[in-house]
């Protein structure tokens, strides 16, 4: 995404983390992170608790392709070392939520490949594809979610409603990473289409 879409994200950003940060339960239990890709994936926000998050600068991407796989890997190692799991001996952290904002292509279809078995893997309480644009490409996503929605639109009005629909998520996500039962998303709003 170029020019008004990024600074829409931003504004669509602010929105959720003030929405979140009403919801007295979520300043104690949310904690997020914001990674970017194009050819290569970066962690623009480490995981940082709700209340002293920053909203990051978002930057235009200078290079095209978009390397979900890499992408994917990267979220993959991500768990394994910022996740504390459950153990007899102590209580883990809530069951990490995954929101991948993409248009669905893979460039890195090798990698791709190979990484989709090992999201599936990990303990997400649930994991959302959000694809921006007229013509998305749901095949690559239906391997490894089934909820699946798009933004036809990408001004700022769209995110904001999309990223209410992310907190209002986030906040009925709180759950333990042990759990075995997936989270029950609240319905999306008319912006944004869900795919089947």
């Amino acid at each position: 995404m170029r020019g008004e879409p990024i600074e829409a994200i931003k504004v669509g950003l602010e929105t959720m983390v003030s929405s979140l940060r009403q919801d007295p339960f979520a300043l104690e239990s949310v904690y997020l992170s914001v990674i970017t890709f194009n050819r290569n994936p970066e962690q623009i926000l480490p995981l940082t608790e709700l209340e002293n998050m920053q909203i990051p600068t978002i930057v235009q991407p200078e290079a095209a392709g978009s390397h979900l796989g890499e992408a994917l890997d990267f979220v993959c190692k991500k768990i394994d070392s910022e996740v504390i799991l459950s153990t007899p001996e102590r209580k883990g952290d809530w069951m990490p939520l995954l929101f991948i904002m993409c248009d669905g292509r893979a460039s890195d279809a090798q990698i791709f490949r190979q990484t989709v078995p090992v999201i599936q893997q990990k303990h997400f309480g649930s994991i959302v594809a959000c694809l921006v644009g007229v013509n998305p490409h749901t095949e690559n996503v239906s391997r490894f979610t089934d909820k699946i929605v798009n933004l036809d639109t990408t001004d700022g009005a769209t995110f904001r409603q999309f990223f209410k629909w992310v907190s209002a998520s986030v906040s009925v996500g709180n759950r333990s990473i042990g759990a075995t039962d997936e989270i029950v998303l609240p319905p999306p709003p008319p912006e944004v289409h869900t795919i089947i």
